[in-house]
């Protein structure tokens, strides 16, 4: 190839490079090297060919042979460094340098433009690299290359170079160091000043220089340079002050100029504040010192050299805690290691240390001490070690350490005040005094060792100790020579106060040295004391603020102990509670502080706090009396008497001390007056004689307290309100006056009075003009005459009602402005003997004048005005009380009477919110009498007026109760007693009926016979036979006149009762003689005819009974009885006829659930079960809010309809929560439904039979119905559980259920005692059949042995003696012998045998294979259901029947007669009412016939999957099992999936087990 051949390649190389074709240009540069290998065009193409093929190595190598070639040429070196700019590899970065290098060399003779270009590249390069002397030295020859440049171009250079290194000037060479001063001062030249520009650049420059230590003339320079330009910036001064703080030339003029300076430019410069404090430091200006320091550190915390500074001041001044954490601070900020000034700060520390004191500060000094090198070596470190040895107690060491000292450096000063220190300790004080004459000769300018000296002499010797002017002139000189030693100050304030008795001075130096050391708590409360004790209040309030003010939580407690006293002293009881408080936060073992807390707070009337307070006070110091005081005192003020009670208790036990004896009267008294409040006369009364006992001894200690016999007086005083007969109080004979006087004596209640009145006779003795105390000497006598009034002295009552209304003139004399007193002479002027009622209106009126809201005052005025019958004003009066005060009863009262005299129709509403507020003798009486005489008009029962008082209101228990307390205080009103009887007898409380009548009738057979006497005598009768004294009950009416019709029935009643029928016949004929009316002669014929029929004449009593209905007017009794007497006999038609005419008569004749009874019992008489049922349930939806109707049916749906137990279960529930009375019987009739319907704590653990018979028998233990209950359920349990695969739960419970039916079926009535023992009887088969379910047959058999040998004539026993017999001869041979099952036969048919036993024998021939014999004795049992029309026995013997012909077909022993004897069983089931098992049976019947049949199919999957209501899941799980089986031999996967997902959410586990089986 030619030489045009060859440009022509390399021309369509470039083209092709060009055009990107890079590997069309390498094919065009090979073809060139072919003919020239030299040629360094095709070298050059080559490059970058590869390089854009990412070809990195191959280009390299092109570059480096174009390169070899012609190193002068630029292009190959321009290629190879756009490769390595390209490139990643490590290699090519570090070559890159050298290449710039090169271009750069090549460009500056040519081109000095691409030089310079480059020239920037290696400086951007070597910045990167931190190369900073490479980029600077290219900096300075870019600036070279410019040449003739502008000067904002230069400057742009010199500012590249600043920037590439002021970064890292400290770890620059000198030489690179000087390129970038020069940098700096170029830059600065070519910028114009001032401009902020310039002020950056100029204070960079300062910066950098501040960083050089041997610039410093040039840092000077421009520091002055830039105060020049900028007078008002403080950053050169800044620079200056620490650069003087740093190289301490802080003691030049020159320095203090620029701190100064720095001040005024910046106030709150930290580094000009720390350069004057350590100016003034060296000066021996400390305190100037450390509060400069303290401003320049709270800005500049960082400065070393400032704690340290601040650490030497403060140790000049004895400030050693501050001198710790300044020690501290600055350790923590020098660096970790030994350099000098860290261990300043451990010498500094170490020495703070020791003289602050303390064994912890020594150990911290001592460790302290270990950590620094050679200090064995320093004899002062040596002296601090021995005075921490000696703060320790390590006396020894301690004196070891000195001598070591003093063997070195005999005349070393610390080392000999050690010595003295040492010697002082051992109480060797003249060696002591030796070493510190010999410090103080070594250092006379000490002021701490003439403080050693004069303390030594304060406490050397006796003569010293008289005369302290030795010590005082030590002291003096140690103050002038240290004034900043606060323990010279102190002991100079003991001198002045204890020897020269100068106190201002001794407070002025005390002054001093709090001022110096705030911990002083010896001169700070010493300087508080002196202060008050002068007067100079506002000087210790200024001490004690500066303590409190600084003090953190739980220090200075002297300082807050007093100023809380002084502020409890001048009644700032709240200030005084903070102080308090925080002293307690200090030592919360200080009980004198906790008693002056709690002293404050109950005069702030915080009395829980002050309790709390003064607990805890006792708590510390339990021998304190005062603190149990005023804890007792204080719970009497809340009104908590009986604690209070017990804490008076305690301090009497100690002593007698009186105010304890008082206030344990006042709870006494205040306990007695609240149970009269409440009725409760009996404790109130031995309240009072304690109260009494007391106060007697009380006034035994302190006879000349008026107080004390006012409270005896007042105690007597209350005896008024009970009854005579039970205020009888034992009294000291000192106290009565009775002999002998060393003996107590019962005074009755006129006595107690008397008693009284010489108690107040002796408190005016005292206290003559007490008005309070004539005022309650008026009430006294007044209540003495009402007593008597009361009494057979009725004519001795004047005198005392006298001398009370002189007494109450004369306590109004004293204080006229008390309304009390003219009430109260208001009260005794119309009170009957004197009457002077215009004297009483004015007083009452003048009550009211001086009270305008006198609720009292009103009442009594209005009583006055009812008294003179003017009921205008009297209304108009009681209206004002009650507005004044609504819940003051007596205002309601005297409304209550105005009502009651006009006849209004509220007055029982105005009583009975009388005995709501409070319980008062008037409004309880009047309620009473209003709700008993509602009661007795028979004819009101529906009316509103009867719903609302007396059942809405619970007017009959309401009345009952406020009666019970009437009568227990007021004991000689018969009508009270006999109302209370009658309330009594409706509640059914009968023995309280029995009480009260008896007691009504004591009170009126003291006086004449009356009329009210026979009532009572009535009453009392008819009590007597409702709690069953019948005899006694015969005489009580046998002492009436018999002239009266209601007293010869319940004599013949009684006979009745007692059992002389005859006498009671002949009775009630003679009463058929007294009757007025038809249906009095009605109810007497009904009764005779009860009486024949009870005689067994029951054709006389049908006469009887038609005679009555054969009246005009029948009465609903004389029916009903009829009714009843056809259902006894079996007689439908006459029952029916019976209950026709009931039905006719009227709807408020009859009890609507009498009448459900009896046609329910007709329905089940002839055979209805069901109707039964919807009787009961139409009764109850026409009387929804009738409860004995809801009870009803749920007693008779298990009985009579079993299938609706749920049902039965909601009606009990139903009748529980609207009844209590009907709410016991009806829990334990739910709980039997729950049992019908087999609710059971498998199925719901909250709501099941077991549950509620349980809370049945809570509500009844003593009935035997829920016990006999609970013994089924707990069977239901144990059954349900082994069903279930769990173990039984409720074993061993048989007999002991069993006993607690019996023993409470022999207190059960004669009338229920039948149906009592039946119970009995079912219990025991229960019993029975529990045990032998669990195969406990030998105490079986010896339970029903027991109950023969008790009882023989039981043939179901003996019955099932003969069954638990005959199952232990079946678990000994399986084959009985054909004589024994004849024999069993004969028992069943010639005992009347149970269903159960029927059911039981059927099981026996199942079991020995005679299974037809079993189906006879199965018809034979369902034929005796049928009759006896069970529903439950049948629907059970129809399955069983089932069941037992269903055994054959599964064994694969088809026969004709057993299917056929399956379905019919199975559908007569069926008929019956739906029967999940019936189904499952018939399913069964069809899987033994045809497995894999679709109808089998089509019968286990619609009981599976579509289950009737309330269907087991037994049967479920039985069909389950099938349905698997028939599936598998169907070999369906699909439904197999769908029933096992079915059963794991049913948790059927038998299922899986069974899938898993059939898998293997």
């Amino acid at each position: 190839m030619s030489a045009k051949e060859v440009k022509s390649a390399l021309k369509n190389a470039r083209e092709a490079i060009k055009n990107k074709e890079y590997k069309e240009a390498l094919k065009h540069c090979k073809a060139v090297l072919k003919l020239e290998k030299n040629n360094y065009n095709a070298w050059v193409f080559i490059g970058v060919a590869a390089c854009e093929l990412e070809q990195p190595d191959q280009a390299q190598t092109a570059y480096k042979k174009a390169m070899e070639l012609e190193p002068g040429q630029p292009l190959a070196w321009q290629g190879l460094a756009s490769l390595y700019e390209k490139s990643n590899q490590a290699d090519f970065k570090t070559e890159l340098p050298k290449v710039y290098e090169k271009l750069a060399t090549l460009y500056e003779s040519s081109d000095k433009e691409k030089c310079y270009e480059v020239g920037k590249k290696l400086v951007d390069l070597y910045h990167s690299r931190k190369d900073d002397a490479q980029a600077a030295r290219w900096l300075r020859r870019l600036i070279s290359l410019k040449g003739d440049v502008d000067k904002e171009e230069e400057l742009q250079l010199w500012l590249r170079m600043v920037q590439l290194l002021a970064d890292s000037v400290e770890e620059q060479d000198n030489q690179t160091q000087q390129h970038l001063i020069t940098a700096f001062e170029k830059a600065v030249l070519l910028i114009d000043p001032p401009c902020d520009k310039h002020k950056r650049l100029l204070t960079d420059y300062i910066k950098c220089l501040s960083k050089l230590q041997h610039e410093e003339v040039k840092m000077k320079e421009a520091c002055d340079s830039m105060l020049c330009l900028y007078p008002s910036d403080a950053f050169p001064l800044e620079v200056l002050s620490l650069h003087y703080i740093q190289t301490r030339g802080f003691c030049s003029d020159e320095a203090a100029k620029s701190f100064s300076r720095l001040l005024e430019a910046d106030g709150d410069s930290g580094l000009g504040h720390i350069g004057l404090g350590m100016r003034a430091l060296e000066d021996g200006e400390y305190e100037a010192a450390v509060k400069r320091l303290d401003q320049g550190l709270k800005r500049m915390p960082s400065c070393i050299i400032g704690w340290y500074s601040q650490a030497q001041a403060r140790l000049k001044m004895h400030q050693y805690r501050d001198v710790i954490v300044s020690c501290t601070q600055g350790m923590k900020l020098c660096c970790e290691g030994g350099d000098e000034l860290s261990q300043r700060f451990m010498q500094l520390k170490i020495e703070a240390l020791v003289r602050s004191g303390g064994q912890q500060n020594a150990d911290e000094a001592l460790e302290i001490l270990s950590q620094i090198p050679n200090s064995e070596k320093d004899p002062v470190l040596m002296s601090f070690k021995g005075r921490a040895f000696l703060q320790k107690g390590l006396i020894e060491q301690a004196f070891q350490v000195s001598s070591e000292v003093l063997m070195s450096q005999p005349s070393q000063a610390d080392a000999l005040s050690l010595k003295g220190l040492v010697h002082f300790a051992k109480e060797e004080t003249q060696q002591a005094e030796q070493s510190f004459l010999k410090a103080v000769e070594q250092c006379p300018n000490s002021g701490e060792y003439y403080f050693l000296l004069g303390k030594l002499y304060w406490h050397m010797g006796e003569e010293t100790r008289r005369d302290k002017r030795k010590a005082h002139e030590h002291l003096l000189k140690a103050a002038r020579l240290d004034p900043f030693l606060g323990s010279a100050f102190r002991y100079l304030g003991h001198y002045y106060r204890d020897f020269a008795k100068e106190l201002g001075r001794a407070r002025g130096c005390y002054k001093r040295a709090f001022d110096l050391d705030s911990s002083d708590v010896e001169s700070g409360a010493a300087t508080v004391d002196l202060s008050m004790e002068q007067g100079l209040m506002d000087s210790a309030l200024g001490v004690l603020k500066s303590v409190t003010d600084t003090a953190t939580p739980g220090l200075a407690k002297w300082a807050w102990v007093r100023r809380g006293l002084y502020y409890l002293k001048t009644g700032q009881h709240s200030q005084a509670t903070e102080d308090l408080q925080a002293a307690l936060k200090a030592d919360p073992q200080d009980y004198i502080c906790w008693e002056c807390l709690g002293e404050a707070y109950l005069n702030r009337r915080m009395f829980t706090s002050a309790l709390k307070t003064f607990a805890r006070a006792h708590e510390l110091n339990p021998e304190s009396i005062y603190n149990l005081y005023q804890m007792a005192a204080i719970k009497q003020t809340l009104g908590k008497f009986k604690e209070a009670v017990k804490e008076y208790m305690q301090i009497i036990e100690q002593e007698d001390y009186v105010p304890a004896l008082k206030g344990l009267g006042e709870c006494l008294l205040a306990m007695a007056r609240s149970a009269f409040m409440d009725y409760l006369d009996g404790r109130a009364v031995d309240l009072l004689q304690e109260a009494i006992a007391f106060l007697f001894r009380a006034v035994q200690q302190r006879p000349d307290l008026s107080c004390l016999w006012k409270l005896l007086g007042d105690a007597c005083t209350a005896t008024h309100i009970v009854s005579p007969s039970r205020a009888k109080l034992l009294v000291p004979g000192l106290l009565s006056g009775l002999d002998p006087l060393d003996q107590k004596h019962m005074l009755d209640q006129n006595q107690v009075l008397k008693l009284g009145e010489r108690c107040y006779a002796q408190a005016l003795k005292r206290m003559g003009e007490a008005a309070n105390l004539w005022h309650d000497l008026g009430l006294n006598y007044y209540h003495q005459s009402r007593q008597l009034i009361f009494s057979e002295e009725k004519q001795d009552s004047l005198l005392p009602l006298e001398k009370s209304l002189q007494c109450l003139k004369k306590a109004i004399m004293l204080d006229a402005s008390n309304y009390t007193y003219w009430n109260a002479l208001g009260v005794v002027a119309m009170s009957k003997g004197i009457e002077n009622f215009a004297l009483a209106q004015h007083s009452f009126i003048k009550s009211i004048n001086m009270e305008a809201n006198n609720v009292i005052a009103w009442t009594n005025l209005g009583a006055l005005y009812l008294k003179k019958e003017n009921m205008e004003l009297a209304y108009k009066a009681f209206n004002t009380a009650q507005s004044l005060e609504p819940s003051y009863v007596n205002c309601w009262i005297g409304q209550a009477l105005i009502a009651e005299n006009i006849g209004n129709y509220d007055t029982m509403d105005l009583f009975r919110h009388t005995t709501e507020l409070s319980t008062h003798t008037e409004g309880v009486k009047g309620y009473a009498f209003w709700v008993c005489s509602t009661l007795l008009d028979k004819t009101n029962r529906n009316s509103e007026l009867y719903l609302y008082n007396i059942v809405q209101m619970n007017a009959v228990s309401a009345a009952q109760v406020a009666l019970c307390k009437y009568t227990e205080r007021i004991q000689t009103d018969s009508d009270a007693f006999t109302m209370l009887g009658y309330l009594n007898e409706h509640l059914q409380l009968k023995k309280l009926a029995v009480q009260a009548y008896q007691r009504a009738v004591e009170l009126l057979q003291a006086g004449p016979p009356t009329k009210k006497l026979s009532f009572a005598l009535r009453n009392y009768g008819r009590a007597l036979c409702h709690t069953g004294q019948w005899e006694k009950a015969v005489d009580i009416y046998l002492s009436t006149p018999q002239e009266d019709i209601h007293d010869v029935t319940g004599l013949a009643l009684s006979y009745f009762r007692a059992g002389r029928l005859q006498d009671s016949i002949n009775t009630y004929e003679t009463a058929t003689a007294l009757a007025c009316t038809e249906e009095e002669k009605a109810c007497l014929l009904t009764a005779l005819a009860l009486l024949e029929c009870h005689r067994g004449s029951t054709d006389a009593a049908k006469t009887l009974l038609f005679k009555c209905s054969m009246l005009k007017d029948p009465i609903p009794e004389s029916l009903q009885c009829l009714c009843a007497l056809g259902l006894v006999q079996g007689d439908g038609t006459l029952a029916n006829a019976a209950l026709s005419e009931l039905l006719k008569l009227p709807r408020n004749q009859v009890a609507v659930e009498e009448l459900c009874i009896l046609t329910s019992a007709l329905l089940a008489l002839q055979g209805n079960c069901a109707a039964v049922q919807r009787e009961a349930a139409r009764a109850v939806h026409r009387n929804p809010g009738n409860p004995s109707l809801w009870a009803l049916l749920s007693q008779l749906v298990p009985q009579y309809y079993p299938r609706k137990a749920e049902g039965g279960a909601v009606a009990g529930a139903v009748a529980c929560h609207s009844s209590v009375t009907q709410g016991k019987k009806a829990l334990l009739f739910s709980g039997i439904n729950q049992l019908a319907a087999g609710r059971h704590s498998k199925e719901d653990q909250r709501k099941n039979a077991l549950k509620t018979i349980q809370r049945a028998i809570l509500l009844s233990p003593a009935d035997p119905a829920c016990w006999a209950a609970l013994m089924a359920a707990c069977h239901t349990e144990n059954v349900a559980r082994v069903l279930s695969g769990a173990a039984p739960r409720w074993q061993g419970l048989e007999k002991r259920l069993l006993s607690m039916v019996s023993e409470e079926v022999k207190v059960v009535e004669a009338v229920e005692r039948p149906q009592a023992l039946a119970l009995e009887a079912w219990a025991l088969q229960q019993a029975v059949s529990g045990l032998r379910q669990v195969g406990r047959h030998v105490e079986a058999e010896s339970l029903c042995t027991e109950v023969l040998r008790m009882s023989p004539e039981q043939p179901a026993v003996f019955l099932l003696l003969r069954q638990i017999e005959c199952e232990n001869l079946l678990h000994s041979a399986p084959t009985l012998p054909s004589s024994v099952l004849d024999q069993l036969s004969s028992m069943m048919v010639a005992g009347q045998a149970s269903l159960s036993a029927w059911h039981w024998l059927a099981e026996v021939y199942r079991t020995q294979g005679l299974l037809v014999q079993a189906v006879m004795v199965y018809r034979q049992s369902l034929q005796l259901a049928s009759q006896m029309g069970h529903f439950s026995w049948k629907m059970a013997t129809l399955l069983r029947l089932a069941l037992l012909a269903l055994g054959p077909c599964m064994a694969c022993e088809p026969s004709a007669e057993w299917k056929d004897l399956v379905l019919e069983a199975t559908s007569e089931a069926l008929k019956l009412g739906p029967c999940p098992v019936a189904l499952l049976i018939q399913a069964l019947l069809q899987f033994s016939l045809k497995m894999g049949a679709r109808e089998t199919r089509r019968q286990l999957e619609r009981i599976v999957y579509t289950p009737v209501p309330g269907q087991p899941e037994t049967v479920v799980s039985v069909a389950r099992w099938y349905l698997l089986r028939h599936y598998h031999a169907k070999n369906d996967l699909e439904p197999i999936d769908t029933l096992m997902n079915h059963a794991k959410a049913s948790g059927d586990c038998r299922l899986l087990e069974l899938q898993k089986r059939l898998l293997c």
